[in-house]
């Protein structure tokens, strides 16, 4: 039960946030501000704060990214293609792809990661955050820009400099820049990054509660149904065994499959409805995997609890 004891409170907020909306307490368009002051300010601080103050040789893993971008693209490649060959465009099929693919690592997994494992597993959570942010979504934005032809599609240049400066990579960048260097944390400003990365975790998790839609669930339970297993239980499977395969130490074996084993991603849905391509069936597939989340994450967790990684 000690799993349970960590991971409930954290789905609690989710819930809590949920229920407010529902019962109309809080207004749901609160959700998109609550979120862009997570993804803006507490997640760079928590972010900047962890590297920052860590040894660069722990930084890069790359039997971490081995496992966890190797699910990805594989998990990617197990939808897309099908897809493909069944008549559907590009655009449809990268969507497809992604939704099964593209992980809510930022305001899901490093949270919950930070909740029960402490700091050092902020680390492996940032590095899945950076590599979804910096590898899945420029392939999908260049595989949905190929499907329409190029036509008013970011150049070279200008996509990036978006990846560079988005909030997550380049704090990300900053502080192994920082970490590089040897350079020490100003107590004031070590206290100051800590007060903002600890407000993540409830504004993250309440904004999704708030946010939650089942709208389009009937019409595509289905189709969504088959991606939130590939998400929740395939994805997570493939990385595991690329953690095994690759000999990734306990606690990033840990981190691979959490940042593997939660919802679809909510970038997926601002780039299906930007590009007007199975709105209904993303925003469906992230209802579904946020509820069965609840039940599939601690499975995993309890799964992985027998690693002789420390809790906090």
């Amino acid at each position: 039960m000690q799993v349970a004891s960590f991971v409930l409170p954290v789905f609690a907020i989710i819930v809590t946030g949920w229920l407010a909306g529902w019962l109309g307490y809080i207004s749901r368009s609160l959700a998109g501000e609550l979120v862009h002051f997570a993804y803006n300010v507490a997640m760079p601080a928590l972010l900047f704060v962890t590297i920052a103050q860590e040894p660069a040789r722990n930084l890069l893993e790359w039997r971490f990214l081995f496992a966890f971008g190797g699910g990805s693209m594989i998990c990617f490649a197990m939808v897309f293609l099908p897809v493909r060959a069944g008549g559907r465009d590009l655009a449809s099929s990268t969507i497809h792809g992604m939704t099964a693919a593209m992980t809510n690592t930022g305001f899901v997994a490093l949270p919950v990661l930070h909740a029960i494992y402490g700091q050092p597993a902020v680390l492996p959570a940032a590095v899945a955050t950076v590599f979804v942010a910096a590898v899945m979504f420029p392939i999908t934005v260049v595989l949905l820009e190929s499907g329409k032809g190029g036509e008013g599609g970011p150049s070279a240049a200008v996509l990036a400099k978006q990846i560079l400066l988005n909030p997550m990579v380049l704090s990300t960048l900053i502080g192994l820049a920082w970490a590089i260097a040897g350079l020490p944390i100003p107590a004031p400003v070590a206290a100051y990054l800590n007060i903002l990365a600890a407000a993540l975790t409830p504004c993250a998790l309440f904004a999704i509660g708030l946010g939650l839609s089942i709208d389009g669930l009937r019409a595509n339970l289905k189709a969504s149904g088959v991606l939130a297993v590939i998400k929740l239980v395939i994805m997570p499977l493939i990385v595991y065994g690329l953690c095994v395969v690759s000999g990734l130490n306990p606690l990033y074996t840990i981190a691979a499959v959490v940042c593997a084993a939660v919802p679809t991603a909510k970038t997926v849905y601002v780039l299906a409805h930007e590009n007007k391509v199975e709105e209904p069936l993303v925003a469906a597939t992230i209802s579904i995997t946020t509820v069965l989340s609840v039940v599939t994450l601690i499975g995993w967790l309890y799964l992985l609890s027998g690693l002789p990684a420390k809790v906090s």
